[in-house]
Parts: C-alpha cells; sequence; structure tokens
C-alpha cells in the first residue's frame, strides 16, 4: 500500500522532486524507492524529461488499479476500526435456508428474542450447498430438508435435528375440477402437467415413485422458482407441488394427496465444533415455534391436522 501511495503521489506532483517535497523526503531517497518498485513490478513505470516525470503504459496500469485499490483499502480500514470500536456484547448469526415461508418465520422469532444480534441470510435451492457452508464455517445455521426419510446432507462434524415432518400438498387454481375435494387422489391427476421447485435430493425421484404406484407417468414437470410456479397453477397450466405450509394465495387452493404420498422433513443444521450447545437448543426451539406459526396460519394444513388428529 505504501508503494501505491508513493506511486500515486509522483503522478500527482509531476516531477520527483515535488513529490519528495510532499512525501517529506529527500530526492534521492524517493528515486532509490522507486526504483525498488519499478523491479518489484517488473519494468519503469514512469519515463523522466526536462519538465518532469510521465508514465508509461505499465505505470498507467497501476495507476489505474491504484485508483480502486487505494479507497477500498481505506475504507477497510476505517470500518475494521468501527467493528474494534463497537461493543462485542451483540452476537451474530448467519442464517442460511432453502426458499419457503420457514426462513422468514424464524429470523422474525430470532429478532423477537435476540433483538441485539446482527443477523445475515443465505438462501439457496441446494440442500448440500447450505452443508457446505455450515462445513466452512460461512453459516451458522441453516434450514434444509429432506423427502421421507432420506439422510440429511453429508458433512463432516454437522449436526441435524428435525424441525418438523409435513406432508406434501398439491396446489392448484381455484376453479379446478378438484379444488372441493377436501383430499385428492394422485390417480385422479393423471393428465395434469405439474410444477414444483428446484432442489438437489430425491423429491424427484420419490415423486415419479408415487405416480408409478398410482398407474402413471408425469406428463410434464416445470422446475422453476416459486412466483412462476404460483402463476403456472394460477393459470391453469400446472398443478403445483408444495409443503403442507405453504401460505394461502389468492387464486390458488392447496390440498393433502389422499394416504400421504410424499412427505417432507424439515432440518436445522450447523457445526458441532462452531456453536454452543445453549445456543443450538434455543435456535431449534425457535424454529419449532417458527414452522407451528406458519402452519397455523395455512387453512387448508390446519384442516388436515384436525382431520389427522395432529396436535
Amino acid at each position: 500500500m505504501r508503494h501505491l501511495k508513493t506511486v500515486r503521489a509522483i503522478a500527482d506532483a509531476g516531477s520527483l522532486t515535488r513529490a519528495a517535497t510532499a512525501l517529506g523526503l529527500a530526492q534521492p531517497a524517493l528515486s532509490a524507492q522507486l526504483k525498488r518498485i519499478e523491479r518489484a513490478l517488473g519494468g519503469a513505470l514512469f519515463v523522466r524529461g526536462r519538465h518532469g516525470v510521465r508514465a508509461t503504459a505499465l505505470g498507467e496500469l497501476v495507476l489505474e488499479r491504484s485508483r480502486i485499490v487505494l479507497p477500498a483499502v481505506t475504507e477497510l480500514q476505517q470500518e475494521a476500526a468501527r467493528f474494534a470500536r463497537a461493543p462485542r456484547t451483540a452476537e451474530r448469526l448467519r442464517i442460511g435456508g432453502t426458499h419457503g415461508p420457514l426462513l422468514g418465520a424464524l429470523l422474525d422469532r430470532l429478532a423477537g428474542v435476540a433483538p441485539d444480534a446482527r443477523m445475515t441470510t443465505c438462501t439457496s435451492w441446494s440442500e448440500r450447498e447450505l452443508a457446505g457452508q455450515l462445513a466452512e464455517g460461512r453459516l451458522d445455521f441453516a434450514l434444509a430438508g429432506t423427502c421421507g426419510t432420506a439422510s440429511p446432507p453429508a458433512g463432516e462434524g454437522l449436526v441435524w435435528r428435525e424441525v418438523a415432518v409435513d406432508p406434501v400438498f398439491v396446489m392448484m387454481t381455484d376453479g379446478h375440477p378438484l379444488a372441493h375435494r377436501a383430499e385428492v387422489d394422485l390417480t385422479a391427476l393423471a393428465d395434469e402437467e405439474w410444477a414444483c421447485v428446484p432442489g438437489d435430493g430425491c423429491f424427484g425421484d420419490c415423486f415419479t415413485a408415487s405416480c408409478a404406484r398410482a398407474g402413471f407417468t408425469p406428463r410434464r414437470m416445470y422446475e422453476t422458482d416459486t412466483a412462476s410456479l404460483v402463476h403456472l397453477v394460477q393459470v391453469g397450466r400446472a398443478v403445483g407441488l408444495c409443503r403442507a405450509t405453504f401460505p394461502t394465495t389468492p387464486g390458488i387452493v392447496t390440498r393433502p394427496l389422499a394416504d400421504t404420498p410424499l412427505t417432507w422433513r424439515h432440518l436445522l443444521g450447523w457445526h458441532a465444533a462452531t456453536q454452543r450447545r445453549d445456543t443450538a437448543a434455543a435456535v431449534l426451539a425457535q424454529a419449532r415455534m417458527a414452522h407451528a406459526s406458519v402452519a397455523a396460519n395455512s387453512d387448508s394444513y390446519t384442516e388436515w391436522m384436525s382431520a389427522h388428529r395432529v396436535p
């Protein structure tokens, strides 16, 4: 950094003599320092003339980069100084999760019980990516999920605990012929096109296997983001697969599948070496309460739980 500042000063002054004065150095000392810098960078940075110095092509490159590097490092130094002076009472929580209402509900609860905590979030469709970030220390906790009883994402030192297990529902436009039913048999949807959110687990294979047991092969599956999935369902293009906690949405109804052929297990993960047991237990408890609040906001899920006597 000192070398870049020296090069910057020489370019701004336009001569070694004026730059030496500005830097509080003797001119021979500055000349010797410039030669060391030029050797380190592999070539001359300035051409000396009767009227001062002019940057070479290499010098222009170094000056151009210094215009980016010097302000960035200065900002880093200032931010680090502010961080060092800040009180250390505030806890930091870096929470990751797959897309869905549970992550938002957990953040809301954590903000309520730990208002001074500094929270950041990371979302991903990939449970394996979230597990990797836990293993690398880039996340403190991650909400992920598995299909049925499948194993959670692997990683040395990772701990996974169950938050809840939900049935998988179907979503359809409120004008669909089956929308009035309390439960929908999978065989009744044999002629439909389908939509779901992406993932890197076995959910797609499990769904295909469930359809095979029901005697059909899905015509088409759209893997897309949540907003596009909702649109496809609203316009009647597809029937969607969703977690039972999917929030009530205009123009859409969610219905359980008869005999619950598919389930989704919500998991909270952390690294055993970096999290205290009491902190992990507290976050897990909040995640379970967050799931309960999200489930209570889904009319179709509360009706299903009542019919199946789920507490």
